[in-house]
Order: structure tokens, then sequence, then C-alpha cells
């Protein structure tokens, strides 16, 4: 039962503390929160809590913040994450389902997420590597023109024109395609580049070279890994409301924010769309970002994610709320890639 009291004081601490931005006295707890105990046994669960370094005195007849220890063990004993509001819910629906393509689907996840949240928000762009064939269309622009297309799971279309050697009739063009989509729909891309250069050998001779450039614009639009090292960074502007609670300048952690390789290996660390992971300070591997906390988790239609989003903000952040939006963000954007 003691226990149980400590935690419930070091919850209305964390929480009070996030609200108001003010260290929170005995006097405030019994106030605010229902703790059915009186000033004075608080006053002894709070002295236990500093003792075992879940809470902090800022200075001398202050009230008391929580440490970076309390974050964690708050964050840790979350029964639930808190449920977005009915507006919250539409609002992510009627933004990211206005989407026209890949792009639009990103900057949209970015920007929600910066609103819902009032933190900076990242998205990475869906991993080519971790995408399937979802279709290839041939379409013949001349007798020896052709247009490449290929959509992939992540939404994500590539075209490359084809200079044929030959001239190609519609029933050479419907043996071609159906070779193609048999050897790449519903693949992953690893293993389609492997069976489309496989692909010459199955044709007579006289089609092989037709079939050549086919499978190296194919390859060349599979293999294409620019987008794999993309992320979209929004809400920056957040940061100016947290400067003091922040406690060092913004100007490092601006700076931090522009190394997209340190915002990926931050990022990477989730592997799953059904794991949501929150880093604490000294938790997260970067001294840019050692007095922020990080919340992430992955996304996609499938086990494995496709791609990964989350917030930045101060220690002090809204960890419940931030935890249901961007896990509701990352289910939306599944559900969207899965729809596509």
């Amino acid at each position: 039962m003691v226990e149980d009291r400590k935690l419930a004081v070091l919850r209305a601490i964390v929480e009070d503390y996030v609200s108001t931005h003010e260290p929170v006295g005995s006097k405030t707890l019994v106030e605010r929160h229902r703790l059915g105990v009186s000033p004075a046994t608080v006053r002894n669960d709070m002295a236990a809590l500093e003792e075992e370094g879940l809470i902090a005195q800022p200075h001398t007849s202050a009230g008391r913040i929580p440490t970076e220890k309390g974050y964690r063990l708050f964050v840790d004993r979350l029964s639930e994450v808190k449920p977005l509001s009915a507006a919250e819910r539409r609002a992510i629906t009627t933004i990211l389902q206005g989407a026209v393509d890949l792009d639009d689907v990103v900057a949209r996840s970015v920007r929600l997420l910066a609103q819902l949240t009032r933190q900076v928000a990242v998205v990475q762009y869906p991993t080519l590597s971790r995408s399937t064939v979802r279709h290839v269309e041939l379409v013949l622009l001349t007798t020896t023109r052709m247009l490449v297309v290929l959509i992939l799971s992540t939404g994500r279309v590539e075209q490359r024109v084809v200079e044929l050697p030959d001239t190609l009739d519609d029933d050479s063009l419907a043996l071609v395609r159906q070779a193609v989509l048999r050897s790449t729909v519903g693949e992953r891309i690893v293993d389609a580049v492997d069976k489309v250069a496989a692909l010459p050998d199955q044709f007579p001779a006289g089609q092989r070279a037709l079939m050549s450039m086919l499978v190296a614009a194919l390859i060349e639009a599979m293999s294409d890994h620019r987008s794999d090292e993309r992320v979209v960074v929004g809400g920056t502007a957040n940061l100016a409301r947290y400067g003091e609670g922040l406690n060092l300048s913004i100007q490092p952690l601006l700076e931090a924010l522009e190394e997209h390789v340190l915002l990926l290996k931050i990022l990477g660390e989730t592997t799953s769309p059904s794991t949501l992971t929150v880093r604490i300070g000294s938790e997260v591997a970067h001294e840019g970002f050692s007095t922020t906390s990080v919340v992430t988790t992955g996304y996609g239609p499938g086990e494995e994610a496709l791609g990964t989003l989350g917030v930045l903000g101060p220690l002090r952040m809204d960890y419940p709320g931030a935890m249901a939006s961007v896990r509701a963000v990352a289910q939306y954007l599944s559900k969207i890639l899965d729809d596509n």
C-alpha cells in the first residue's frame, strides 16, 4: 500500500509539473489530487521519493520536480496509453486521408504529429529494402519505346523509359508483362531483383536483348535507395516554448536535428509497428539530445516496420499524450500504405 501511495504521489508530481512547469509542493498535491492522506504523510512520501532519486528540490524552500529516473518510473508504470479525443481522431483521419502521394503523406504526418503533441516531430520515409512489389505496369509508348512503372507497398512509384532494340507487338508485350508480374508482384525487393535477373534466359534468343534492357530498368528502379535515408522534421518552432525546460541552449539541439543520419539512428532503434519506445534524457545516445525525451514507433502494414516516426521534446513531456499521438498516427499511416 505504501509503495502504491508513493507511486501515486510521484504520478501527481509529474502531471502537475508537466502542466504548470512549476515545482510542486505537498499542499498543492493535497489540494489538487485525491490522495486520501494528510499533507504530513505526503511530505513523508516526497522525502522518500527524493531519497530514492525520483524527485528533486531545484532550490531551497521550493517544491519538488521529477528527475530523469522519476520520469522513467512514471512511464514504465503507465497502465495504459491515454486515449485520443474524438476531435483528435477526426483530425488524423481528415488530414492523412487527403494525401495525394507518398511525399504528401509523410509531410502531413509530420505536421499532424507536431500539432497534436506540440513537440518536434520526425518521420522517416518508408525503407525501400523492406518493401514489396505491389504492381508493375509496362506501357508501349511507341513500337520501340516502353514506359516501365514500378509500384511498391510503401506507395512509392518509380518510372523508367526503355528504348527497345526491336519492335514489340501486343502479343509479345502480353507475354513479357505476364513473366514480369509473375516474378515480382508480392515479392520483397531483394527477392524480386533476383527473380527478374533470371528472366532473359527464359525467353527465345531473339528476345533476350529486349528482356535484358527491360530487366536492367526494373533492377535500377528497385535498387534506388535514395529515400531510405530521408527524414522529415516538423515543429521545431515548438522548441522556443521549452528553452528553459531543456536546460540548455537551443542551438546545439537545432544543429543535432539537422543531422539526418543521427535522427535515423535514433528512429531506427524501433523495428516493429507494435513497439512503442520511450527514451528519456541520457538514454538518448547523443549529447545534443541529453535533456530531451524521444517517443518513437514503427509503421507499416506488416510485422516489420517500413519506417519509423516519433516526437522529441523536453523531459517534462506529456508522455501519455505523446505516446497516444505517436501510436495513432503510425496506425493510420500503416493503414494508408496497406490500402494503396
